[in-house]
């Protein structure tokens, strides 16, 4: 198996559900993203508007606003690419002319069909996640709405000019499912790497692992890296993580022994 890779979370926000306004102060950011990069981060994941449930959305002058001196921070002194998590074709315009490479949309490139555009002219990779316009109904087969998305948003990427090997797929643990469609995706996560693209996991601290534990959200470390090495034994090449340095030593354990399946 090749190594999983991970993606350290960098959110410069005031509100977001697990660490809002800890690094939205430019030194602050700047010392999170050195110590992930230095407790092994590949990839470092920087939003600027929460997307939690009920988060009040941001403009574009105000998410650049934010991210302006955090780039200026990070400038020259962190190495692992960085990823803007946007859903805003002018953010991701702006993140990606101060060097930002990966463009993490929780909306699939279907919230700004402007977007796929940015992402092709700047021929970045892309991070399409699973969501719903019409919020929770538990009524539905998450997986086969999955499959609609999905075909949508490869469409708008593929006509767009995106290539096929610039694209992730995300199914959006915890957007626009209840705790038992959370449970069937994961379950079930050879229907997103049927795509054939690589498969990024995003449950870091989630609310589902809070519902399995009865734990707060700073207390959820332990549920997380369950589920994300379940998710790793399953294919996944992408976590997207807050603590890095435990999901370091777990994946370097986990891929120790399964070297020695020989």
């Amino acid at each position: 198996m090749k190594r999983p890779q991970i993606m350290g979370i960098l959110n410069v926000t005031p509100d977001s559900f697990s660490d809002g306004g800890a690094f939205d102060a430019p030194d602050h950011a700047l010392e999170q993203a050195r110590l992930m990069e230095a407790e092994g981060a590949d990839i470092l994941d920087i939003g600027a508007e929460s997307t939690r449930p009920g988060h009040e959305a941001v403009t574009v002058e105000d998410e650049c606003a934010r991210l302006g001196p955090i780039f200026d921070a990070l400038d020259g002194n962190i190495s692992i690419p960085i990823s803007i998590d946007t859903y805003k074709a002018q953010t991701a315009q702006f993140a990606l002319g101060r060097g930002a490479k990966i463009i993490n949309d929780v909306w699939g490139l279907q919230r700004d069909l402007d977007l796929a555009n940015v992402a092709a002219d700047h021929d970045s990779d892309v991070v399409i996640m699973h969501n719903r316009f019409d919020g929770i109904d538990g009524t539905i087969d998450i997986l086969d709405d999955m499959e609609r998305w999905f075909a949508r948003s490869l469409e708008i990427a593929r006509k767009a000019g995106i290539k096929d090997g610039r694209i992730v797929l995300d199914p959006g643990i915890g957007f626009g499912k209840d705790f038992d469609q959370n449970i069937k995706m994961l379950a079930n996560l050879d229907c997103v790497k049927c795509y054939g693209f690589p498969v990024l996991m995003g449950l870091s601290r989630k609310r589902f692992l809070g519902a399995i534990l009865n734990a707060e959200v700073d207390e959820r470390l332990f549920g997380t890296l369950s589920a994300n090495l379940l998710s790793i034994y399953e294919g996944v090449s992408i976590i997207r993580v807050h603590d890095v340095k435990p999901h370091r030593e777990a994946i370097d354990v986990f891929m120790q022994i399964d070297a020695a399946r020989g």
